[in-house]
């Protein structure tokens, strides 16, 4: 079975000195030699640097030696965060994280760093003495290890 570290190793060296705005998201070694690498990008991935990338992965492995399916992509805008990158291109954008429990949070991303992220939220509050509520914004920290899910909002 060929190596998951091998096919990172090449992948990040190939994008570090081919698009060093690109970052590997998540590279899986499945039965049968299926290798799926997904990237990441701030301004999103081109089809033909998904090509290259898999042209270059080709080329460092031998087909004689061992027989493999190869795919190369970017991660999806709607999937879920996987790496803390993503969450650091993300910031100023709507996200919906889901903690443990069960509790959604949606807010503007604002920070976010390997142990914490931050999420500007609109609440509504009925200040004491008054018949109507008022929305106020406030910064909601979210440690990491509460955190099960994270995706981008998308509106049209």
């Amino acid at each position: 079975m060929i190596d998951k570290s091998y096919i990172e190793g090449i992948a990040s060296q190939y994008c570090a000195t081919e698009h060093p705005d690109y970052y590997i998201v998540e590279v899986a070694v499945h039965p049968g030699n299926r290798i799926i690498v997904e990237l990441g990008a701030r301004g999103g991935i081109s089809i033909d640097a998904c090509v290259a990338l898999s042209k270059h992965i080709e080329g460092q492995l031998d087909r004689e030696a061992e027989d493999f399916e190869l795919e190369v992509g970017s991660a999806g805008l709607t999937a879920p965060f996987k790496v803390l990158r993503q969450y650091t291109d993300a910031i100023g954008e709507e996200v919906e994280v889901l903690r443990k429990g069960g509790i959604k949070e949606k807010g503007v991303l604002s920070d976010a760093t390997a142990e914490a992220i931050t999420l500007t939220v609109v609440r509504k509050v009925r200040p004491e003495g008054q018949k109507r509520k008022i929305e106020i914004e406030e910064a909601l920290p979210i440690p990491m290890d509460e955190v099960l899910q994270t995706k981008r909002i998308l509106k049209f």
